[in-house]
């Protein structure tokens, strides 16, 4: 082997620095962008200046290093942008006699203050999702601008999870920007009432975040699990805030029951392992206790479950059960039927259609998955040829079953997921 050269060592600490700059980004773009949002009071300007920092960074960092503290770095660089645009806006000394104005107000505020307040959301990535949930905005363009800003999806990414065009999305967040500036939103934490109507789109926003992370749409790796910690952390954050709401112990009940099984979820290389190979004993219990104890307190509400109720009692199923003979697929199915009367659609129902063939037969689900063939959401995505070819399998049916498998792989976009589905494709069964 041939020694590296100056070249090669610079090309790969290159490369090195431009992941640390990604991987920052990936995992710390949330809460820069609420800490410059409430720096600023301006969302639109925030994640600009945000951008801005990252551009400085993909150059800096590579021919300086990377600093210790990139999310700090790209923080303060950002404030700098801020003050720096102030400035050339002429409005440097207005803004330094209004944060005077603050930061005199805080002192009294905080000399009368209550030891508690329970109204308080000390959390500005949560307070970013409460303004990103803003009534003012169709309920499409809050999911958009909450993922692409909190969640750090790309707009592709997005795009693929609602089926729609990426110009779709782009239209969506650039108005819906447009729409907060223009009303005037301000940054801050809203008053209990209008949290409550504003907790629908919340919940589903953090739903979201947690599913790209479980599995993510594109990219190389199966998992991004920052994302779904992340969506867990708003979960808890909010049933704190709102111990009244049954929907969101659920939704906090499914997303532990879900992550508990994280650890068996990939094998040594980052390969995908399915739910039928994972070995049970690397489950988190502990995961598994909490999010059992917040399904039980979203019942004792006595109002019955809701959507997320219902999924997160499905996801308990497979948690306490040994292996994948032994679990109440009957109670799924039952789930299933529940959920598909509170929040019909497509891909409800061809999970569905699984949990069937485990209590009916494959042939009693593959009626289901063909009578779905037409359902305009799934006819661009890899799910519903995925799951007839495990059915086509089952049935011995295996030249059919490659074809299926083969379209499914055709169509994903995660790399690791079309790895298995070719793997399939290959083997026939």
């Amino acid at each position: 082997m041939e020694p590296a050269t100056g070249d090669d060592r610079a090309r790969r600490a290159d490369d090195s620095a431009r992941r640390a700059v990604v991987a920052v980004w990936r995992i710390e773009s949330a809460r820069i962008v609420a800490t410059l949002t409430r720096f600023t009071g301006d969302f639109a300007l925030a994640e600009d200046l945000a951008q801005e920092a990252l551009a400085d960074a993909l150059v800096q960092w590579p021919a300086q290093g990377a600093p210790r503290n990139g999310a700090a770095w790209l923080t303060a660089v950002a404030k700098r942008k801020a003050i720096d645009h102030w400035r050339r806006r002429e409005r440097y000394d207005e803004r330094l006699a209004a944060i005077a104005h603050d930061l005199e107000r805080a002192e009294h505020e905080a000399a009368d203050a209550v030891p508690w307040d329970p109204d308080a959301i000390d959390d500005d990535v949560l307070r970013l999702v409460l303004t990103a949930c803003h009534p003012v905005l169709s309920p499409q363009a809050r999911v958009a601008l909450t993922l692409r800003v909190v969640a750090g999806l790309e707009t592709a990414e997005i795009a693929r999870a609602f089926l729609v065009p990426v110009a779709t999305i782009q239209q969506r967040i650039v108005r819906a920007k447009q729409a907060l500036a223009e009303a005037r939103v301000p940054f801050e934490t809203p008053a209990r009432a209008e949290r409550a109507q504003r907790l629908g789109a919340v919940l589903g926003v953090v739903y979201l975040i947690f599913t790209e992370g479980h599995a993510a749409t594109a990219g190389d790796e199966w998992m991004r699990p920052d994302l779904a910690r992340e969506a867990v952390r708003l979960a808890r954050i909010l049933a704190a805030l709102q111990p009244e709401e049954p929907e969101v112990h659920a939704l906090l009940a499914l997303l532990a029951l879900t992550a508990a099984r994280f650890p068996a979820r990939v094998g040594p290389d980052g390969e995908p392992v399915l739910l039928a190979d994972q070995d049970r004993r690397r489950w988190d219990r502990a995961a598994i206790r909490r999010g059992r104890a917040a399904l039980r307190r979203a019942e004792g509400f006595g109002r019955g479950l809701g959507p997320y109720g219902l999924q997160a009692a499905i996801a308990e199923c497979h948690a306490v059960a040994s292996d994948v003979a032994s679990t109440d697929w009957a109670r799924i199915v039952a789930a299933y039927d529940g959920l598909l009367r509170l929040s019909p659609s497509p891909v409800v129902a061809l999970n569905r259609a699984v949990a069937v063939s485990m209590v009916e037969g494959p042939a009693a689900a593959l009626a289901i998955v063909d009578g779905l063939a037409g359902e305009r959401a799934l006819q661009a995505g890899h799910l519903l040829p995925s799951v007839r070819g495990e059915l086509l399998a089952r049935l011995g049916r295996d030249a059919e079953a490659r074809e299926a498998f083969a379209l499914a792989a055709d169509r994903a976009q995660n790399a690791r997921e079309r790895a298995v589905l070719l793997a399939r494709a290959a083997a026939g069964r």
